[in-house]
């Protein structure tokens, strides 16, 4: 195995304590426990400490697809039409919530003065391939045709994601891409799972280490997967032609599985002339920021989200 690069300190002290959230050399029998990890991750503070208001809605599926429930974070009534991030939550495609990492977003959201609209896809392997994506897809039209709040404004809406969310969102963006439906105004790809085949030289690195590790990737795809064509709306990195995507903002920790995955998918993105923005942060795991919130690193790493997205904004 090559040798793994250090970890952060504060992200390595964070490892060591918080053993519950940490997922490696999982089975397809450890997914039940995986699940239970995510526990009680309701919280008052969108709606308290940034002052959102709290909305649960459908999205109505179409020939045939499910409903999709969305929770939506909106500001208070008065203000007007503000962008929209339409949120997609981690847990590997086979765990996680709605409700997972909102306050993460709400700070975001807040931050920049955008809603969240919180997407509760299904799971694997309850439900494998290609049921996330088509959910992402119906929860995006719905949004996109102006049946969400009227806070909402839907011609601006960046769609992110974290770790398998980044990943879904990643295809996602390809598949509104190839079906020439109208696109995200950006990506925002925190950390994604990117890549199936889980064979580049970070996930041979940080096998047993870190918060996320290959054998648990494998299982997680596998069940995702369940035996389909791995193309590239199922995962993004196998997609041939990465040109003609939105804006695209990625970050990842040097010292995690998905980090070679999420340097190549930029560097593919350049390559055909697109917009990517890049960052590799020194010492970080999986979902440093998430991990250990508190860590200086972390906060170091949600101030270039901030400035991507004001920036992308303006634009619009």
């Amino acid at each position: 195995m090559p040798t793994p690069p250090p970890f952060d300190a504060e992200i390595e002290r964070a490892l060591e304590r918080r053993r519950d959230i940490v997922v490696t050399s999982m089975s397809r029998e450890d997914i039940p426990r995986v699940r239970a990890l995510g526990g009680d991750v309701a919280s008052l503070a969108p709606t308290t400490h940034w002052g959102f208001d709290r909305v649960d809605v459908v999205a109505p599926g179409a020939d045939g697809h499910p409903d999709v429930p969305l929770v939506i974070l909106a500001p208070p009534h008065g203000h007007g039409p503000v962008p929209v991030l339409v949120f997609l939550h981690g847990g590997g495609l086979i765990a996680g919530t709605a409700e997972a990492d909102l306050d993460l977003m709400a700070e975001l959201a807040h931050e920049v003065g955008c809603a969240v609209a919180s997407v509760e896809y299904r799971l694997a392997p309850e439900h494998p391939y290609p049921a996330a994506l088509e959910d992402v897809v119906t929860a995006v039209g719905w949004l996109r045709a102006g049946h969400g709040p009227d806070r909402l404004d839907p011609e601006r809406m960046v769609l992110v994601g974290i770790s398998a969310g980044g990943g879904l969102a990643a295809s996602a963006g390809l598949a509104l891409r190839d079906a020439a439906a109208p696109a995200p105004a950006g990506l925002l790809l925190m950390c994604p799972m990117l890549d199936h085949r889980s064979d580049s030289c970070s996930a041979r690195q940080m096998v047993g280490l870190g918060s996320w590790d290959a054998t648990a990737n494998a299982t997680a795809w596998e069940a995702y997967l369940a035996g389909a064509d791995p193309t590239a709306h199922a995962s993004a990195a196998v997609a041939e032609d990465l040109g003609g995507l939105p804006p695209v903002f990625i970050d990842v920790g040097s010292a995690e599985t998905f980090r070679d995955e999420c340097v190549d998918f930029a560097s593919r993105i350049w390559a055909r002339g697109g917009d990517a923005e890049l960052h590799v942060w020194p010492g970080g795991a999986h979902a440093f920021d998430v991990l250990a919130p508190w860590a200086r690193m972390s906060r170091d790493a949600r101030r270039p989200r901030v400035a991507w997205l004001r920036r992308l904004l303006d634009r619009l």
